[in-house]
């Protein structure tokens, strides 16, 4: 007599194991119980019989089959067993949906960012991009400062230029730089980066250094994909504080 335990007829059903338990079912002799077995199979949103789900019934059937008839099965344990089959195949019906609206999503928030492309966005970050001669910086000061100071430095870390902002309101502030050093003389474009530092009397304010980048292209990927920002690299979307 083989017997075959509800929790091994659900794991079997999830799992994709339980294939003896159909090679059981196929010399029983109840052709009658076998049919329904057949017609009571799910299927999906395609037509096609759910596999799970059959080998999760052929196994209940072989179940009742050879149950011993001295110790019949508990109806509410099976009634539970059919019931946390139906959970798991809902879930994952949903499952699918949400991936299905997620790749959606993206492809729309892709063609959105491409509207970007050419324009300048300030992201969070120190970096400034020297180009022809020119580059462009922004800070946000938390509170009014009566004085607050640029410093620019190379890549190798060594200062170039000190700028005096002067005072500067509680707000986001930006800065066009020449891109001449302390000297006078024109320093070479490429990547640079700086430091702010804002005081009121004699009292520090906190400031946050900003980067202004040029977007020049816009590479596929998940959540919108990456801006190209040329020597500044590429960033995601979420790292973008403003667009100008």
């Amino acid at each position: 007599m083989t017997t075959i335990t509800p929790s091994l007829l659900l794991k079997s059903a999830s799992d994709g194991t339980g294939g003896s338990g159909s090679g059981t079912s196929g010399t029983s002799g109840s052709s009658g119980t076998s049919g329904t077995s057949g017609s009571g199979a799910a299927t999906n949103a395609n037509g096609l019989v759910d596999d799970a789900s059959q080998r999760f019934l052929t196994l209940l059937v072989t179940q009742l089959q050879n149950q011993d008839p001295l110790n019949p099965l508990d109806n509410a344990e099976i009634t539970s067993q059919l019931a946390q089959l139906s959970t798991v195949t809902g879930v994952n019906k949903i499952n699918d949906t949400l991936a299905s609206l997620s790749t959606a999503l993206d492809a729309n928030q892709y063609m959105q960012s491409a509207n970007l492309v050419g324009h300048d966005v300030v992201v969070s970050g120190n970096q400034i991009a020297l180009a022809d001669g020119t580059g462009k910086l922004a800070y946000a000061v938390k509170s009014a400062a009566d004085d607050v100071t640029i410093t620019i430095k190379d890549a190798n870390g060594a200062v170039v230029r000190t700028i005096d902002a002067g005072p500067a309101t509680a707000d986001v502030h930006f800065l066009d730089w020449d891109g001449k050093a302390d000297s006078g003389q024109s320093l070479a474009d490429g990547k640079y980066t700086f430091t702010v530092t804002a005081a009121a009397g004699k009292a520090s304010v906190d400031t946050t250094a900003l980067t202004v980048a040029h977007v020049d292209g816009l590479l596929p990927g998940t959540s919108g994909g990456q801006l190209q920002l040329g020597a500044l690299g590429t960033i995601g979307l979420s790292q973008i504080v403003e667009i100008l």
